[in-house]
């Protein structure tokens, strides 16, 4: 698994270059777009396409390649390959099959914004792509508002401003967020601030909405007395509301949580 630059050409690592130099096989996300990086450093290996629409035809023939004991280096468009990107399927398989799987780590977008986003960095939950139909993205940030730690999305521009409202509308206007885009890029830019605030900022400016975007938002900050298990309990209710009624719901989540039962309905109609 070799993660290659997410943006800036000089964050690629030496052993990088040297595996991908020398492997038998490159499975890359897109062939088109890894040609001109192996190209930009002198890389001529066998291109082989690998990515979420290839199925087990594309997958069996790279294991049978390892199983021959040819060695196969996977890269995907950009930063640390798995991560919101092609692959898990073929690592499982791998390991399954006893097959050596070494990372080269690099270049990853998530813990670059983390890094510098004045957030906490204890405790985080990476989420990825929020789902781009309305329904199913407030859903998921439904699922996530009483989360107490870090949370970390991946968006794109297209939907950066629809996210960001969303946002607003379910965990409220002054909820923290830190936004890096284009990072490493020659137009990197970022936004620490309140979630209107950040709704502004992104509407000031055209070129505010270009480009590939990480959001870290601030977990939910407990109240004085409350119980840290509590967040979680209230996870568990609104997973189980689906096909439960509330009480029924607080119940198992109290259970769960070691909770008591009151305490957890009590709160749970709080939030709904």
């Amino acid at each position: 698994m070799v993660a290659t630059p997410i943006g800036n050409l000089a964050d690629f690592s030496d052993r990088g270059r040297e595996v991908l130099a020398g492997a038998d096989c490159i499975a890359a996300e897109d062939t088109r777009h890894s040609g001109k990086l192996l190209a930009h450093f002198g890389i001529r290996r066998p291109l082989l396409s690998y990515h979420d629409h290839s199925g087990e035809g594309a997958r069996e023939k790279l294991l049978q390649m390892l199983r021959d004991g040819a060695s196969v280096a996977l890269i995907s468009d950009a930063g640390t390959p798995l991560i919101s990107d092609p692959g898990y399927a073929l690592v499982k398989a791998a390991r399954e099959e006893g097959i050596e799987v070494l990372p080269i780590p690099g270049p990853s977008a998530l813990t670059a914004a983390l890094s510098v986003s004045g957030l906490p960095t204890d405790r985080f939950l990476f989420a990825g792509f929020l789902p781009a139909a309305q329904a199913g993205r407030r859903k998921r940030i439904e699922e996530l508002k009483d989360e107490s730690a870090t949370w970390i999305l991946y968006e794109s521009s297209h939907r950066i401003l629809d996210c960001v409202d969303d946002l607003i509308a379910i965990l409220g206007s002054e909820r923290r967020i830190f936004i890096a885009r284009e990072l490493t890029k020659q137009f990197e830019s970022h936004f620490p601030g309140a979630l209107e605030q950040a709704a502004a900022w992104l509407r000031a400016d055209a070129n505010h909405l270009k480009g590939e975007f990480v959001l870290i938002l601030a977990g939910r900050e407990s109240n004085p007395g409350e119980d840290e298990r509590l967040p979680e309990a209230l996870r568990i209710v609104a997973l189980l509301q689906n096909d439960l009624p509330l009480p029924k719901a607080a119940s198992i989540a109290a259970k769960i949580t070691g909770l008591r039962k009151n305490e957890v309905y009590r709160a749970a109609v709080r939030t709904t």
